[in-house]
């Protein structure tokens, strides 16, 4: 279980994914600095200089989904001479979870109609207790299709974990009716106005729970920012006390309500996650991309920029009038938007909710850049890409193939190997080829919109670059044992194990990262010479008390967990660098020795100048770490106590 991190052999996990996805497709070897193959051994140091600027020749980055960072390490407690920003530090709750001496600071608020969206409350009343959580979706449940299965056997249709983990896709059902009060939370209807911890004696850290709202203008709403509300310590005025009240009142459906301000005991929980950041790195100041959800924040990820709507070869189109979002409040509701659209015109402000943005952003004193184009149709919520898994255009409401640049394009100019990995990939192409088979049927748990190479018409739209770079999670594994793994590897977790809300669970995030670890291990060569960042998507909707900084009309959003495994951020040490997904293009280009994807993608940003006071504010906004702060490549252990490099776990 994990529960109790340990090593354990996938064989029989691999052979699984063997018997389910079908043959693995072959994976270029490593590039090395002669064009041979990367055997796992220790290239020259000068020959691994002049290909990396650092000892990291490999970098594996693995994204979960919809965690913010005080949701998950509300009460995590870092190691002897390291300091960290969460809701304990901060007196907001007590280690036991329970309300601290500066609980107000977490309080929500309610606000009555407005004629029109706004992104700063103009009038709000905090709410005497806070709204309950509820179930939402989450599986009432088991069940034979879906999460959590009825058997261990229907389980096994899982490949991606451990077989012994595969019993956590049979546990967690809520017990309760959809869209109920969670009545697993302790005290759920008569909960304080602040935070709360969501497990307890009734709800256990193994359990689905109800998703709530993380779409792009409600997100912007929840943050309530004003240059109104600026502070030294808080330069961009955003409160974020508007989380609950969005939820219940954009839409007419109950939308998770209370669920924002849930958050885990590490005394209990993310046991795995603890463990890590408390053996290598983790950041307190790593933030999502862009307000809102999935999609945007992997575009972001693999871009530095945001695509657009096209006619497929890189010339701007308006998309159909009701796919436009327009966030203003339709007639007799409260906040109920007239159109919660996916494309958004942020270069014109007479268009429904770009004001109130463009004109915040302005304010500022530093003057960040809304980064619009006129013409322009940005994805600003979840839409699929426009081709299929197999390489087929998609029809329907989809991103026509996107010209945007990616880092793939950056590092095949270069020579530099990669690959993206997808959980359930084979399967999912299978699907896309018209198979019937129940071997296959995990392949609806692929993430299309998780890809930001599908939507690439440059690797998405070339049968050659497809086959080379767009692989399965169970490729990574085989790569890892047989020292082909890329240069640079993006690693997506299946649906069913990605810890998203409803759907999934952390436990089940954190068994899918042992098979990779595992594998690092029994590869130490390798292992020496490659850095594993784990990240989250975007915060799910859950509340954060961290900073965030705004650098143009699609984000910053909330702070989402960061941790670097590697020989080189062993320590425990917490980096309060301001960073986010595209922190990951700039590692990868200064290691590199490559230059920013365009002359508009955020990789241009420089890196933050910490303020001695106030590390988490950058004094030369708009700014973003490249993370080599992170990592201590000199002769010492620049994170205090020393640690043997012995494995990632207990064993």
């Amino acid at each position: 279980m994990i529960q109790k991190p340990r090593l354990k052999k996938i064989t029989a996990a691999i052979s699984v994914g063997l018997m389910l996805v079908g043959p693995l497709q072959s994976i270029p070897l490593a590039y090395a600095e002669d064009g041979g193959r990367d055997d796992g051994g220790s290239r020259s140091d000068e020959g691994r200089r002049q290909r990396t600027e650092t000892p990291i020749e490999h970098v594996i980055v693995v994204i979960g989904e919809n965690r913010s960072f005080d949701h998950t390490f509300a009460t995590y407690q870092p190691k002897h001479g390291q300091t960290i920003s969460n809701l304990l530090s901060k007196g907001i709750v007590r280690a036991d979870g329970t309300p601290g001496p500066n609980f107000g600071q977490g309080a929500q608020f309610t606000v009555p109609p407005q004629p029109s969206f706004y992104i700063a409350a103009p009038a709000k009343t905090p709410y005497p207790i806070l709204p309950a959580p509820d179930t939402n979706g989450a599986p009432t449940a088991p069940r034979d299709t879906s999460p959590p299965f009825k058997t261990a056997a229907e389980a096994a249709v899982e490949p991606d974990v451990e077989v012994a983990d595969q019993v956590l896709l049979t546990t967690g059902a809520t017990g309760l009716p959809t869209r109920s009060v969670d009545t697993r939370v302790t005290n759920a209807a008569f909960l304080p106005n602040g935070p709360f911890q969501l497990t307890g004696p009734m709800m256990p850290y193994d359990a689905y729970t109800g998703d709530t709202i993380h779409r792009f203008y409600q997100m912007w709403q929840q943050e309530d920012c004003s240059v109104n509300h600026v502070t030294r310590d808080n330069p961009s005025g955003c409160l974020a006390d508007l989380f609950p009240f969005v939820n219940t009142t954009f839409n007419t459906a109950d939308n998770g309500v209370g669920n924002p301000m849930a958050f885990f005991n590490v005394k209990d929980d993310v046991p795995f996650l603890k463990q890590l950041a408390g053996e290598f790195a983790m950041s307190d100041n790593f933030h999502q991309s862009v307000m809102g959800g999935t999609a945007a924040n992997h575009v972001m990820l693999g871009s530095g920029d945001m695509v657009y709507f096209s006619d497929g070869n890189g010339k701007a189109l308006t998309p159909a009038a009701n796919l436009i979002a327009n966030p203003n409040p339709r007639p007799g509701t409260n906040n109920n938007y007239t159109i919660d659209g996916n494309w958004a015109s942020c270069a014109d402000t007479a268009q429904p909710g770009v004001a109130p943005i463009v004109s915040y952003l302005a304010a500022l004193p530093y003057r960040p850049k809304p980064n619009c184009e006129a013409g322009h149709f940005y994805m600003i919520n979840n839409i699929n890409p426009g081709f299929r898994p197999n390489g087929q255009l998609a029809t329907g409401n989809v991103v026509p193939p996107s010209t945007r640049r990616t880092i793939g394009d950056a590092l095949n100019e270069k020579n530099i190997s990669w690959a993206y990995f997808g959980g359930a990939f084979n399967a999912a192409v299978n699907l896309a080829n018209g198979s019937t088979s129940i071997a296959d049927a995990i392949g609806a748990a692929y993430c299309q919109i998780c890809n930001p190479f599908q939507y690439a018409k440059s690797i998405m739209g070339d049968p050659a670059q497809r086959a080379a770079h767009i692989k399965d999670v169970a490729d990574l594994i085989v790569s890892i044992d047989g020292n082909t793994l890329p240069e640079v590897s993006f690693v997506k977790p299946d649906g069913l194990l990605d810890g998203h809300p409803q759907s999934s669970k952390v436990d089940l995030f954190e068994a899918f990262m042992k098979p990779i670890l595992d594998g690092l291990d029994r590869n130490p060569k390798l292992k020496e010479k490659t850095a594993v960042f784990i990240a989250f998507d975007e915060g799910g909707g859950y509340w954060d008390s961290g900073f965030v900084q705004p650098l143009d009309f699609f984000g910053d959003g909330t702070r989402i967990p960061f941790i670097v495994i590697s020989k080189f951020s062993r320590g425990g040490k917490v980096s309060h660098s301001y960073a986010d997904h595209v922190s990951v293009l700039k590692f990868i280009e200064r290691n590199w020795h490559l230059a920013p994807l365009t002359a508009r993608s955020r990789d241009n940003l420089p890196n933050p100048i910490e303020r001695r006071d106030t590390p988490w504010v950058p004094a030369n906004m708009p700014a973003l770490s490249d993370l080599f702060d992170m990592f201590h490549f000199g002769d010492g252990d620049e994170h205090g106590e020393h640690h043997s490099d012995d494995g990632h776990g207990e064993h």
